[in-house]
């Protein structure tokens, strides 16, 4: 950022004083050069854009001009809020028999997928989510063999899973083609996941294909799911977790979606709260950065079934380590062994707001924090 704009949560000089009263006509106010800057690339919004914070880094909740509310402020996964991204083409736009699957080129974060409204990824940002959300699991077990990926039709956690190579078998069960194929045609370096040999494609309904697996099949399981909202409510429901738990062999790990510690609470208690009694080994809670997901965080929840040990936050299949990882085309740009310890450090509003995070461990489960 240039000058004062953005430093803090606003203006600096508004919020030091320095700017004269919103009482003085506008015309006699002393507006800061930031703002100033702000003010000629979009005139139309004159200087009461800028009276309190800069133009560009937040965005007022504000009505169409027939007085209705804006729907996009409206997701009722994060009501009253959105995160703007400048968008420079339009790369591709088809509703398919699921979604709305739209693809643009963003001024800053690259390439952007997004799935009815909501952003999937950017090129930019995607290494946060998807290395961490693969090698949580499989860096906390030896020599995984079997694993299977839930969602994650854009190829990406293939790509991490790859990089271990004691994997035999991939399995990857998405509902929706035309993400596979959108991804394959704009997202080529996260796509490149399904070129693995190991990969085998199932399309259709993970909840039906989980329903048919053989008990014990897998190692880890990787649900990279959308948010639970509509049809996607059944993937943090009871049955759904004991189906993945049937699929596991003992001291398998599932490592799931979580969302956000600092806008579900109350989600991330229940499905704690349901993987304690479902899985009988551990219960983690863990996180990571992702600038353009809504609070720019997203969880994972960690569980493994009853059987050996599996100390999650002490990883044994460090992916520096692997023999053969190093090979991969793309190196790791985000996890390594010291953001693996870090993920599961909790802020304490969590701990007090999220009481399965201050129970004592169990017999039905043991959450660590």
């Amino acid at each position: 950022m240039e000058g004062d704009a953005g430093r803090d949560l606003g203006c600096q000089k508004i919020m030091d004083g320095k700017v004269t009263s919103d009482k003085i006509p506008m015309e006699k106010k002393v507006i800061p050069s930031c703002c100033i800057k702000a003010m000629a690339s979009a005139p139309e919004l004159d200087a009461k854009c800028h009276s309190t914070v800069v133009s560009g880094w937040f965005s007022e909740f504000r009505s169409s001009p027939d007085g209705t509310p804006r729907t996009y402020y409206n997701n009722p996964m994060w009501p009253g809020e959105a995160h703007s991204l400048q968008v420079e083409k339009i790369l591709y736009k088809e509703q398919s028999e699921y979604q709305e699957v739209l693809v643009f080129e963003s001024f800053a974060y690259g390439k952007v997928l997004v799935l009815d409204g909501i952003v999937q990824l950017t090129e930019k940002d995607e290494c946060a989510y998807q290395e961490m959300i693969a090698h949580l699991p499989l860096c906390s077990i030896s020599s995984p063999k079997n694993v299977l990926v839930v969602g994650g039709g854009d190829g990406g956690v293939l790509r991490e899973i790859a990089r271990h190579s004691s994997v035999e078998c991939i399995d990857i069960c998405e509902i929706d083609k035309m993400v596979i194929d959108v991804s394959k045609k704009f997202f080529p370096d996260l796509a490149v996941g399904f070129e693995d040999p190991r990969v085998q494609l199932h399309i259709g309904d993970a909840i039906e294909f989980l329903r048919n697996a053989k008990e014990g099949m897998y190692d880890a399981i990787i649900v990279d799911s959308s948010d639970p909202v509509g049809p996607a409510q059944e993937l943090v429901e009871k049955p759904f977790f004991e189906m993945i738990a049937r699929a596991l062999r003992p001291g398998g790990v599932l490592c799931n979606m979580a969302e956000s510690m600092w806008l579900h609470t109350h989600l991330i208690e229940d499905m704690i709260s349901i993987c304690r009694q479902t899985f009988k080994g551990s219960v983690h809670y863990a996180w990571t950065n992702v600038p353009t997901y809504p609070s720019g965080v997203i969880g994972f929840l960690i569980c493994s079934t009853a059987g050996p040990p599996v100390d999650f936050l002490n990883p044994i299949n460090p992916i520096e380590k692997v023999e053969g990882s190093r090979k991969s085309s793309r190196e790791l740009r985000f996890y390594n062994s010291e953001m693996h310890a870090a993920a599961f450090a909790l802020p304490s509003f969590l701990k007090r707001e999220v009481s399965v995070l201050r129970d004592s461990p169990t017999s039905v489960g043991r959450v660590y924090v």
